[in-house]
C-alpha cells in the first residue's frame, strides 16, 4: 500500500478506501469483466429487471437501502461515458430510461440519485459502463 493511500484510508471508511484503491488499480481493456460475467449467469447476481438490451441486479455492497446497478447488455466499447459516441445514444437513454422504470419498481416516489462513475478520479473501478441507482435514504449534498 503506498504513502498515499494508506493516509486517504485512514479518513475514510474501509469500503470507501478499498472503492478507491480498486477504481485506482483498474484498468480499461477489451477484456470480459464482472459484468459481462454477470450477464453470461457464470456469476450469480439478484435481478431486479432484464430486457434484450438493459441489466439491473442489487450491488453487492450497497450505498443505500437501494442501490441497484443498470448495465448494457452488449458492451459495444462502452467502457466508461467519457468514451460515449454517436452510436451509444440510443443504449444511454435506455439506461436512464430503464433506472426510472427500476425507481418506481422499487418504490423510491420520494426520489434517488444516479451516479456515473468514469476514470480513476470518477473512481470507476469496472470498465463496463454503469449507471448507479441509490435511494431510500435522504441523499447529501455535495455527494463527495
Amino acid at each position: 500500500m503506498s504513502h498515499r493511500v494508506a493516509i486517504v484510508s485512514s479518513h475514510l471508511s474501509p469500503v470507501m478506501a478499498s472503492e478507491k484503491e480498486a477504481a485506482l488499480a483498474a484498468t480499461p481493456s477489451d477484456s470480459p469483466t464482472i459484468f459481462d460475467k454477470i450477464i453470461s449467469k457464470e456469476i450469480p447476481s439478484t435481478v431486479v429487471y432484464e430486457d434484450d438490451k438493459v441489466l439491473a441486479f442489487r450491488d453487492i455492497t450497497p450505498q443505500g437501502p437501494v442501490h441497484i446497478l443498470l448495465i448494457p447488455k452488449v458492451r459495444d466499447g462502452l467502457t466508461g461515458l467519457s468514451k460515449a459516441e454517436e452510436r451509444h445514444i440510443d443504449i444511454l437513454g435506455r439506461l436512464l430510461y430503464t433506472a426510472k422504470l427500476v425507481a418506481k419498481q422499487e418504490g423510491l416516489d420520494e426520489g434517488f440519485r444516479i451516479v456515473i462513475n468514469d476514470g480513476p478520479q470518477g473512481c470507476q473501478s469496472v470498465y463496463h459502463i454503469h449507471v448507479h441507482l441509490i435511494g431510500g435514504r435522504q441523499m447529501n449534498w455535495p455527494p463527495g
